[in-house]
């Protein structure tokens, strides 16, 4: 079956006189499923080509696309943060959800390339947004974190703590890599992405699928100063591909909804010759998979979303259908759940 499954909470009575609109949603929320009611993404206007890379760094066409597939990533300009992105983002989602930004009251934001430690990039975007009084809070999983911070988000939302969520992923991988690492460089790329979360009469968003492998944690790191993204890529190759698949038939497992009745994949775009055959072994035989990471590089948690907003965006999945989120990567942590297409 399709549905997504979910355990309804305890019913109370909503409030719903005019003077507390946000406590009638929080309410609401805590007697409701949740889902995604808009997507909006971001990406930098400089786009810099394999050919590009060429000129910096020991490579060629050729090997960056035999070896993890992209041809081009997006690459912020220096006056350009990861709030900066992560606001342009989520005013495209606000404005297709039709939602005015004073009526957010919960700001996650999944990135792990933070420029300041505080105030954190949520409460900075935050800000950028007219959002007056919101919990805003910084979810670091890195690659999986846009999964993680949406889960936090249904969660919260379904036991009335918030009544309207924004989600957002924004990462300025540029600004934490060795450009003479020829290794490392090739993957990286620019962008953020965001969603806007709001009570359903009808469960919009699955259970989370969630956990790490924090003793093998230091195969993907940023670390150093000034800091830096380094990986053991072999390693973490090997874990996506044999390890992972059957935690993503278990986020389907939770949802109620078997793979082949998936109609999109969107893992976290790390590299073409491991979405490829993680998809594979899933068996979401029916689903298109996302693939942006060929156009946008390794966006990090920006990734899952940038991807999904995407796929909306071009009319390549249907309103409602059901799409497999799952994110993987430092940590190492992965996170992932059914979500219905907005």
């Amino acid at each position: 079956m399709t549905e997504i499954q979910m355990t309804e909470p305890h019913r109370t009575q909503p409030h719903r006189t005019e003077a507390h609109r946000t406590e009638a949603h929080r309410t609401e929320a805590h007697r409701t499923g949740t889902r995604i009611t808009a997507l909006g993404h971001y990406q930098p206007a400089r786009i810099l080509t394999n050919h590009d890379l060429a000129a910096l760094v020991d490579t060629d066409d050729a090997w960056i696309r035999s070896r993890v597939g992209i041809d081009t990533r997006h690459i912020a300009a220096e006056d350009e943060t990861v709030d900066s992105m992560a606001a342009a983002a989520a005013e495209k989602a606000l404005a297709h959800a039709g939602v005015d930004a004073r009526d957010i009251d919960l700001v996650l934001l999944a990135t792990c390339t933070a420029e300041h430690r505080a105030p954190n990039m949520a409460s900075r975007t935050a800000a950028r947004l007219g959002i007056p009084h919101p919990a805003a809070l910084d979810v670091n999983t890195a690659c999986s974190g846009f999964s993680h911070a949406l889960a936090l988000a249904d969660q919260s939302l379904r036991t009335g703590a918030s009544g309207r969520a924004l989600v957002i992923a924004s990462e300025k991988f540029s600004s934490v890599t060795d450009w003479t690492d020829r290794t490392t460089c090739i993957l990286v790329g620019d962008g953020a992405a965001a969603a806007v979360v709001e009570p359903s009469a009808e469960p919009g968003i699955s259970p989370v699928v969630w956990g790490s492998f924090p003793d093998r944690g230091a195969a993907v790191r940023i670390e150093g100063t000034p800091a830096r993204f380094a990986q053991e890529g072999q390693s973490v190759f090997r874990w996506a591909t044999t390890e992972l698949p059957a935690l993503a038939r278990q986020v389907c497992a939770r949802a109620g909804v078997a793979p082949e009745e998936l109609a999109a994949v969107v893992l976290h775009q790390a590299n073409l010759r491991i979405i490829e055959p993680l998809a594979a072994r899933i068996g979401a035989v029916n689903a298109v998979v996302a693939t942006d990471v060929t156009v946008s590089g390794n966006t990090s948690a920006a990734g899952v979303p940038l991807a999904l907003s995407k796929l909306v965006a071009e009319g390549r999945v249907p309103s409602g259908a059901p799409a497999l989120l799952f994110g993987f990567g430092g940590g190492l942590a992965y996170a992932g759940q059914v979500v219905k297409v907005p």
